[in-house]
């Protein structure tokens, strides 16, 4: 059923926060906390071998598009999505879906939209947004991290969309062919948890889930050895990734400790109570750490940067973060 009327939200991600305002557009009341969660997104990974400005790529979450793509098979969503060889084909499109009335989501590069800050625009290509309407040459969007709704031109939203580089959006467009009016949560939230907690818990990936984040300690353990220059910038590097882009390694552990807290209520269970709170103490432990990287690149000498603490610090916020897990896939 299309809506005529859209209604904006704030969100603290973009991808979760499009599926959620997508959702309840269309008459399924989804928090952006239950998108997140039950989309099984929540991951980590230390990828050396991909770069993004020269330095390894760190995700706290799956891949972009993730939390689309586990939201239709967890759910029982369907969404119709499409990408475009022409930019001016993918512009057509969108507008006679516009015309239709549907609110279309979109991903895009964060360096081409005007409505951003100049400090805040950096080239990052997956990030999602909503597009509910057009006024002359205008398109009207629901950027779920702004407060209000923002307007961008037909060329500015057309650049952004079909820009080149990793994880180029390739003009996707995206939007739900089928929303389910019930959703049995009592037999798809442990489902869900767990799998989502095996992978963070037991992944024979060296570089992913609790595996990824000691991997990653155990660099920094090293980089008191190597250029003071190119440890600064890689220290920097993750503070980056960690705070700035994608929500990073506390924003998401803060949702998804709403999503257990959501979900315990949901099913009546102590123990997702129980595993919130962890993961909130979680969120706290990565900001921490990343508190102490802001410190540590101040120094001028690197004789004051002490990289066996800071090692040790994300070691402690591994195995706080494996606790949780286990707490989740514990029989009680």
């Amino acid at each position: 059923m299309i809506r005529p009327r859209y209604e904006h939200g704030h969100s603290a991600h973009c991808e979760s926060g499009v599926m959620s305002l997508m959702m309840r557009h269309y008459g399924l009341q989804l928090s952006e906390a239950m998108a997140f969660g039950l989309s099984g997104a929540l991951m980590f990974a230390y990828l050396p071998f991909v770069k993004l400005g020269g330095m390894p790529l760190i995700a706290y979450r799956r891949m972009p598009r993730a939390i689309i793509k586990g939201l239709q098979k967890n759910l029982g969503i369907t969404m119709k999505m499409q990408t475009f060889s022409r930019p001016k084909k993918g512009t057509e499109i969108l507008d006679g879906l516009l015309a239709e009335g549907r609110i279309v989501g979109a991903q895009t590069s964060v360096f081409w939209l005007p409505y951003f800050p100049e400090e805040m625009r950096f080239h990052f290509n997956a990030h999602n947004l909503i597009v509910y309407g057009k006024e002359g040459n205008e398109y009207l969007i629901s950027d779920p991290v702004f407060e209000a709704p923002v307007r961008c031109s037909t060329e500015d939203l057309q650049k952004a969309r079909f820009v080149k580089g990793v994880m180029a959006p390739k003009g996707l467009l995206y939007y739900p062919a089928h929303v389910p009016e019930v959703i049995d949560y009592a037999a798809i939230i442990p489902k869900v948890i767990k799998k989502n907690a095996r992978a963070m818990l037991k992944t024979p990936v060296p570089i992913a889930g609790i595996r990824g984040i000691r991997a990653l300690a155990r660099n920094i353990g090293t980089l008191g050895k190597k250029d003071l220059r190119y440890a600064k910038l890689f220290l920097g590097h993750i503070v980056r990734m960690q705070e700035e882009i994608g929500t990073g390694g506390a924003g998401f552990r803060f949702i998804y400790a709403s999503f257990l807290q959501e979900a315990g209520r949901l099913i009546g269970s102590p123990q997702l109570a129980e595993a919130s709170v962890m993961m909130t103490a979680v969120g706290d432990q990565w900001r921490e750490f990343a508190l102490m990287l802001a410190r540590a690149i101040r120094s001028k000498k690197s004789q004051t940067i002490d990289f066996p603490a800071l090692q040790l610090k994300l070691e402690d916020v591994a195995e706080a973060e494996a606790d949780v897990y286990r707490t989740l896939l514990s029989k009680r």
